[in-house]
């Protein structure tokens, strides 16, 4: 079968239902997006300031890709099989902007570039390249939800485990989910704090499948080591709570734990951390080992 591959051409810039797909593909199979960075191009140089930028034209995400046999409620498994990462990524410090915004003074635009596994910060700081997906997500079921804001759709919830060889998993709000994704970072420390990783273009090769999780709380992440649940909010304490309570959502009605055994564990071997503190709304995760969830006799579908 061929693989599906869907141009950066084809972007948009706000989950919806009213979004028309621009490729279909079955379950299972693989296909790739190719995307552009969260600029969409517009700073490939130091010089090149947000004050010059076209905001109409950020984060963009490609697609939307519709996906067969996909109906409201379903569970949406996204297995992200690889993510490649340009040549050069862009960072920016801007007055106003994100976590520092009301300590920065100076605007500042910064090229990294991607020397094998390793980017170079400044011509002299050496970062491990970590390429993660900013924006992903599928049609909410009904209304308009800016790429930059991140929900229950998912959108821009800028969480590191979203990276290559792990699982995403959504609540299908449309018929055929209308999947799509964008903002990639070759690198991003948790919390985004300057409103920026490390911005790059580049490609997301993915597959998707329909899993019987019915009513899993999601955004949802899997990787080999642990699972976690994402909750954005107004602000950190509310995302906070709401990841929390996810989590043991999830581990009373599906790892079939009791309240307060699962409390304990999550006491005892949970991580609660934040993804992105500089979007509309806040995004936090809370963490749970796949190792303990295994003595407890349970194990994500294959």
């Amino acid at each position: 079968m061929m693989e599906t591959t869907i141009s950066r051409k084809n972007v948009f810039f706000a989950f919806s239902p009213d979004n028309q797909p621009v490729a279909r593909i079955k379950q299972g199979e693989v296909a790739t997006l190719e995307t552009h960075d969260c600029f969409e191009g517009q700073i490939r140089t130091k010089e090149d300031l947000l004050t010059n930028l076209d905001w109409s034209h950020v984060n963009p995400a490609t697609g939307p890709v519709y996906i067969e046999n996909t109906r409201p409620g379903d569970i949406l498994r996204v297995d992200l099989l690889r993510i490649d990462v340009g040549d050069q990524a862009s960072m920016v410090a801007v007055p106003g902007e994100g976590a520092l915004g009301g300590m920065i003074t100076q605007m500042e635009t910064t090229i990294l570039k991607l020397e094998g596994d390793e980017l170079v910060y400044k011509d002299k700081i050496r970062v491990p390249k970590r390429p993660m997906i900013g924006v992903i997500g599928v049609a909410p079921a009904a209304g308009s939800v800016a790429n930059g804001t991140p929900g229950l759709h998912g959108g821009n919830m800028d969480c590191t485990l979203i990276g290559q060889g792990n699982r995403v998993y959504f609540t299908v709000g449309v018929e055929g989910a209308l999947f799509g994704a964008g903002d990639l970072h070759a690198a991003m420390g948790d919390g985004e704090i300057v409103v920026c990783g490390a911005e790059t273009a580049g490609e997301v090769q993915f597959s998707t499948q329909v899993v019987n999780l019915g009513g899993l709380p999601t955004p949802f992440v899997e990787t080999p080591e642990l699972v976690a649940t994402i909750f954005s909010a107004v602000d950190v304490s509310a995302a906070a709570q709401g990841a929390i309570e996810h989590m043991a959502e999830f581990l009373t009605k599906f790892a079939n734990i009791p309240l307060n055994d699962a409390g304990m564990m999550m006491s005892l071997v949970g991580q609660l951390k934040f993804c992105q503190v500089v979007d509309p709304l806040a995004t936090v995760r809370f963490e749970f080992p796949k190792s303990v969830l295994k003595q407890f006799g349970f194990e994500m579908p294959a």
